[in-house]
């Protein structure tokens, strides 16, 4: 569990730009905070730095001739083995967890010795209050993707969104899925049937139950109550993303530590399996594979499932900034991309290289499924955490 710092960090200073492309290659700029009123309060901590062309970055790269990428994802090898072949930069990668990546790359900034010229990372609460707001890491669009990655996930620059949803036995459930409305998992019914890897394990899980307090969220959840039950939900509660987490984990939840294992057991064929959990949608590609009956909702009120995205940028102070740029361009490119191109559940920030056959595009999905706040998230959910732990 991590602490709020939003307001230490803010008096420490934060460095900031108001728009892509503006402002030199350090980043700097003033404090800016929105003033959309919708938008009062967001702080943009997001050190931007100027786009540059392939063609300019190209000479300098295979100058400095080395590239050292921090990533939570192992195929980032293979990326890395086909950026050296196109443009002859060795390229050391090394594969961590994401707290872990999050911990060495904002110690090594404390302590002025930064390693990683590249940090691909997810859990974005952590990444906007830990790497970006203090300054550690800095944000980079090629200029060949200005117009083509949109703006919502150039700042801070997405590789690839992930998504979590409903999955279910649809050997047990043939015709239609068992759960069309979220609230069911809260009813006598789905007792102990509910899978869900613990929030105090995946800081990814943990984001998921923090944006469901987020008062618009809240609000659409008060509404699929209402809609199921024909009455308003009475909150013990600050609000129905609170009430139904607290619901949820009263209706003994079970929690594992692998999504794998949990859908393998929730796809077993033959044995009449009730249970559902919110799970890596990468693991439909099970069904195949391992055999499994698994299958996704997709149309519960008022959502199936989550997705959140994975960020490459910048360290503050990296040693080979012009490969660095050269190979953030390359992963979003359908070359770059390969090593993912098949997976489903797996969505580059670039539209135009399709999903894994047999999947959707992102844009559908993002239809049914909620999305994440970095802001937001590092603000609350310190508290969400201690608010769940009153019930694990």
């Amino acid at each position: 569990m991590w602490k709020k710092k939003a307001a230490a960090l803010l008096l420490a200073g934060l460095t900031v730009l108001a728009a892509v492309g503006c402002g030199g290659g350090g980043g700097g700029g003033t404090k800016k905070e929105a003033t959309n009123p919708e938008q009062r309060g967001r702080l943009d901590v997001v050190q931007q730095i100027k786009s540059e062309r392939t063609e300019d970055l190209i000479p300098q790269a295979q100058k400095e001739g080395k590239l050292v990428v921090y990533s939570i994802t192992s195929r980032i090898s293979k990326a890395a083995e086909g950026f050296e072949r196109k443009y002859g930069i060795k390229v050391e990668t090394s594969r961590m967890k994401d707290f872990e990546l999050i911990d060495r790359v904002a110690n090594e900034a404390r302590a002025k010795t930064p390693r990683a010229d590249v940090v691909i990372c997810q859990d974005s609460g952590r990444v906007w209050g830990d790497l970006l707001a203090p300054g550690f890491v800095q944000n980079y669009v090629p200029a060949s993707m200005l117009n083509v990655v949109p703006p919502e996930a150039q700042r801070p620059m997405v590789f690839a969104y992930m998504n979590k949803v409903i999955v279910y036995n649809n050997e047990t459930f043939p015709d239609a899925p068992p759960i069309t409305n979220l609230w069911q998992f809260t009813e006598p019914d789905w007792k102990g049937r509910f899978l869900f890897k613990s929030p105090l394990q995946e800081g990814i899980n943990a984001d998921f139950l923090t944006m469901l307090t987020k008062p618009d969220v809240a609000e659409k959840l008060a509404k699929a109550y209402e809609d199921r039950y024909q009455k308003k939900l009475e909150l013990t509660t600050p609000n129905a993303g609170y009430e139904w987490i607290r619901m949820v984990f009263s209706n003994s939840v079970m929690m594992g530590s692998s999504d794998t294992s949990m859908i393998q057991s929730i796809g077993v064929k033959g044995q009449d399996i009730r249970s559902a959990g919110l799970l890596s949608y990468s693991k439909i590609r099970y069904a195949k594979t391992k055999n499994l009956a698994i299958a996704a909702v997709d149309n519960a009120q008022p959502l199936s499932g989550f997705y959140y995205p994975e960020y490459m940028l910048i360290a503050n102070g990296a040693k080979h900034p012009a490969a660095a740029k050269l190979f953030i361009e390359y992963l979003l490119t359908e070359e770059g991309f390969l090593p993912w191109r098949q997976d489903l559940g797996t969505y580059s920030a670039n539209p135009a290289i399709r999903p894994a056959e047999g999947d959707r595009p992102l844009s559908e999905w993002a239809k049914v499924l909620i999305g994440d706040d970095p802001q937001f998230i590092h603000e609350h959910r310190n508290e969400v955490e201690s608010f769940v732990k009153k019930y694990i």
